[in-house]
């Protein structure tokens, strides 16, 4: 049976309790093999070892001065 509502059309089912189940109807998924992106692996490592120091700035920080953010908390 199908429903015809606002946003589309649903599939309603019912279990084997007889109970009704009302989703959306799913589309088929599927992959695509040639589809990549392009990546900038030297970028990554930058942003991972930016991150690295600003975790250990604030670590330090906070074990100076006792602050989350020296200065504001």
């Amino acid at each position: 049976m199908y429903l015809l509502n606002l946003r589309g059309l649903i599939l309603i089912t019912n279990n084997e309790y007889g109970q009704q189940n009302i989703f959306a109807k799913e589309p088929t998924m599927y992959t695509d093999k040639d589809y990549t992106v392009p990546h900038n692996e030297r970028a990554e490592l930058l942003n991972g070892r930016l991150a690295m120091l600003g975790f250990v700035a604030a670590i330090g920080a906070y074990v100076l001065t006792g602050q989350i953010i020296p200065g504001v908390f």
